[in-house]
């Protein structure tokens, strides 16, 4: 019997119980161990959208887990770095089978590999399993980079650099555009029903209005088959409780919706705050 995995988020821990349904407490996965079922462990930092991809899923399969949320600026430090030497979130820690893991689309395909033992969010045949595998890469290494650079440049970078802002924001339009040609005709990007390829979109298409720079309510104007999909999926209890802890973590840390501490606007002055404050733990410590 497994141990579901741990997904850590800045210096909170929080259990969550996803209504698991495993007989017994028992778990659902093929292994032969006999041991209760333990919940998996995420490491992550509740602004950004990576953790929350691997939290749909947690969700999604009723797996229990328990989150250990960190601080941005610990982030490039231990316990994390110990875990992920890449110095990014999210990581997961399996107790049920000793597996440590980093990188949202790997921990993914473990976590259906592992436990989605009904298929519920992938498939069994080689070419619709494929397929989801497929569009999943599609989302880490083309939604998730270009969106997260447009973000960078028109948000969080100190200097104002137009060529840079236009080519990701043009980028994250032309994904967009391949999301929207995968959907013709179709209710999911696979098959017949979702799959974790349709779920790992969900997280930076909700922030899409700031990608865009445009008003929430017309994010979606040029792509209506992504709008009615992804709106599909943020109407699931699943999406609305994993932003129910996010917005809980951002409050207790006392971030603004972009992750930036309220009153600070830009990266720079943010890591000019960070090392003032470690500059004054190192002093203090000096006179202890």
């Amino acid at each position: 019997m497994c141990v579901p995995p741990v997904m850590s988020h800045s210096g909170t821990a929080m259990l969550v119980d996803s209504n698991f349904q495993a007989e017994g407490g028992m778990c659902p996965c093929p292994c032969p161990r006999t041991s209760p079922f333990r919940p998996p462990n995420e490491i992550a930092s509740a602004p950004g959208p990576n953790p929350w991809k691997v939290i749909l899923v947690l969700e999604e399969l009723h797996i229990p887990y328990e989150i250990k949320s960190i601080k941005f600026q610990d982030i490039k430090a231990k316990p994390l770095i110990d875990l992920n030497p890449n110095g990014r979130v999210p990581a997961i820690q399996d107790p049920n089978t000793g597996l440590v893991l980093w990188e949202t689309g790997a921990i993914i395909l473990y976590l259906v590999e592992q436990y989605d033992v009904a298929k519920k969010l992938t498939y069994e045949t080689v070419q619709e399993k494929s397929h989801v595998q497929q569009w999943l890469m599609f989302q880490v290494s083309g939604q998730g980079p270009y969106y997260g650079q447009a973000t960078w440049f028109h948000v969080l970078h100190s200097e104002k650099l137009p060529s840079a802002v236009n080519r990701y924001v043009e980028e994250a339009k032309r994904i967009c555009g391949v999301l929207e040609k995968g959907l013709t005709d179709k209710k999911w990007l696979v098959g017949d029903k979702m799959t974790v390829a349709d779920l790992a979109f969900v997280p930076w298409n909700d922030r899409l209005d700031v990608v865009l720079m445009c008003p929430e309510e017309s994010k979606f104007d040029s792509f209506p088959q992504v709008k009615a999909w992804h709106e599909s999926m943020i109407a699931r209890p699943s999406w609305k409780k994993a932003m129910d802890i996010r917005a809980k973590l951002m409050d207790e840390q006392g971030l603004m919706w972009n992750g930036m501490p309220k009153g600070v606007s830009n990266m720079d002055e943010y890591q000019a705050n960070i090392k003032a404050e470690k500059d004054a733990n190192a002093e203090a410590e000096a006179f202890t």
